[in-house]
């Protein structure tokens, strides 16, 4: 059975990347960008990537454009209505996966890369711990999300604008509203990024940076997977 947040996405695919850069502003080209330029320096060129939560692909176009062309990349992602938009748009191979039950083998991965997918998850530890499953030892795993307002700006923006404005836009444009009612919802009530950096740490993760975006409209974590789960690198 599908459940009602994956029939919610493939629902909103034909509209989603424009509703993204729209509703942004374009800051989320610019924050994916600030993802993969902070992992240029420390990735080797022949690394394999699973953009997973990937939607469309364009975090791993984004990787691709300013990392370079890793030697194995795929997009994961549970809808796939949004899966099928990825063809087109990259030659990156897209694959319908549930991030808290991957089918890959432990240490897969160098980079995982999930833009806006952690709070979908239905338990966003399991999804860490699994992420940290397919992570090979010093691979990076990097979020950027949307969380649950901790500063005075961002609860003005989730507490009142956002409602307001964020659920207009997205039924002019796409006309499913609910979906959009969903995100500014699933933000106010998904973790704040002190307790998922902590979560993280509890599953076995170095926490790199925690960077705002934008006064914390969004936030990029950068994890790290030591050699051994709670070795100090």
């Amino acid at each position: 059975m599908i459940s009602p947040v994956r029939k919610m996405f493939d629902g909103i695919a034909h509209r989603y990347d424009f509703l993204n850069h729209a509703l942004s502003l374009f800051r989320d080209v610019a924050w994916r960008r600030a993802c993969c330029r902070s992992l240029k320096k420390r990735v080797a060129q022949d690394a394999c990537v699973l953009d997973l939560c990937g939607g469309t692909g364009d975090f791993v176009i984004t990787y691709e454009n300013l990392v370079g062309t890793p030697k194995l990349a795929l997009v994961g992602d549970f809808s796939f209505g949004m899966l099928l938009k990825v063809n087109g748009k990259t030659t990156v191979p897209a694959l319908q996966i549930d991030a808290m039950s991957m089918p890959f083998q432990n240490g897969t991965f160098d980079v995982v890369l999930n833009g806006f997918g952690m709070r979908n998850l239905p338990d966003a530890r399991k999804g860490l711990e699994e992420t940290f499953r397919v992570l090979a030892p010093r691979g990076y795993f990097v979020t950027l999300e949307f969380f649950s307002p901790e500063n005075i700006f961002n609860k003005f923006f989730y507490g009142i604008l956002a409602p307001f404005f964020i659920p207009i836009v997205g039924a002019l444009f796409s006309g499913k509203k609910e979906a959009y009612e969903y995100l500014v919802n699933s933000v106010l009530h998904f973790l704040k990024v002190t307790e998922y950096a902590a979560m993280a740490r509890e599953v076995g993760f170095e926490v790199v940076y925690v960077k705002a975006c934008d006064f914390g409209i969004a936030y990029r974590v950068l994890l790290s997977k030591p050699l051994q789960k709670g070795a100090i690198s």
